[in-house]
């Protein structure tokens, strides 16, 4: 799916099954609980945190699949509701990122 069809899905199923969408203030409040989610799955699988109950562990990588798409979809939500075209901006991200950085990561230390 591309980013571009992922738009029009999210759309069509806002109009048909979710109703209408919330506004966006809504939207950009559920956008960070969704976040705040993917980052208590990293911090429990990646991080030094452990799961409150070890049977959690069993299903940490299919939930974070499960809360990286949740993150996705409401950030393409305030995109359809803010019109943008996210597959243009992100590609205008890339040559910006690009001329910015063509330089800094390989001089980075830190990187080597």
């Amino acid at each position: 799916m591309t980013i571009e069809q992922a738009q029009t899905a999210v759309d069509t199923w806002i109009n048909t099954i979710g109703v209408r969408y919330y506004n966006e203030l809504t939207n950009t409040a559920i956008l960070m609980e969704e976040v705040g989610e993917v980052a208590r799955l990293m911090a429990r699988l990646y991080g030094e945190q452990s799961f409150k109950r070890p049977e959690d562990a069993a299903t940490a990588h299919a939930d974070l699949a499960d809360e990286m798409a949740d993150v996705l979809f409401v950030l393409i939500c305030l995109a359809n509701q803010t019109g943008v075209n996210l597959s243009e901006a992100l590609e205008k991200n890339f040559v910006k990122k690009t001329i910015r950085d063509a330089e800094r990561h390989q001089q980075n230390e830190k990187l080597h």
